[in-house]
């Protein structure tokens, strides 16, 4: 099986272009960058498919090529192709929405999650501890509880 070298610049150029725009905070650019993965992804499969030859219908040739294609490359193929399309109409709706209701196509960061990152260890365990628990949540403890009395249960007697 050969590989041109061409071919696998070019995928890795696609694939780092991709990458690339993926790392974006637009939401429009993160669609492209996913698209253009899933274009060099193809791109992979099908170079890796090996050379061109004869279609794999019985007694179907083509100019005289006497190996038959791998048809499995062609199949992985168009479902990644459906697969891409379902994913990037599913984006898409959630940078839809998402511009509906901020109507801006950036994504920025959380305060929260930027106030909480920049806890040490120990306030984090601090507020943990001090946060109530929901009501029906407990410790798991060896005491026996009114559900240990019920048959099929685990710890009944």
């Amino acid at each position: 099986m050969t590989s041109y070298l061409v071919q696998l610049v070019l995928i890795g150029g696609v694939t780092s272009a991709g990458v690339y725009l993926l790392l974006e905070r637009s939401l429009t650019r993160m669609l492209m960058g996913l698209l253009l993965i899933s274009n060099a992804v193809n791109l992979l499969i099908l170079s890796a498919g090996g050379a061109s030859g004869s279609p794999p219908i019985r007694g179907g040739t083509s100019n005289g090529a006497e190996d038959t294609v791998d048809p499995l490359t062609q199949a992985m193929i168009l479902t990644a192709i459906v697969i891409t399309m379902g994913v990037a109409a599913f984006v898409l709706a959630l940078a839809y929405r998402s511009y509906r209701l901020t109507t801006v196509d950036e994504v920025s960061d959380d305060p929260e999650d930027t106030r909480v990152s920049q806890l040490s260890d120990e306030e984090a365990t601090t507020i943990d501890a001090d946060r109530p628990q929901p009501p029906g949540l407990h410790k798991d403890t060896d005491a026996p509880d009114e559900l240990d009395a019920l048959p099929g249960h685990e710890g009944s007697r």
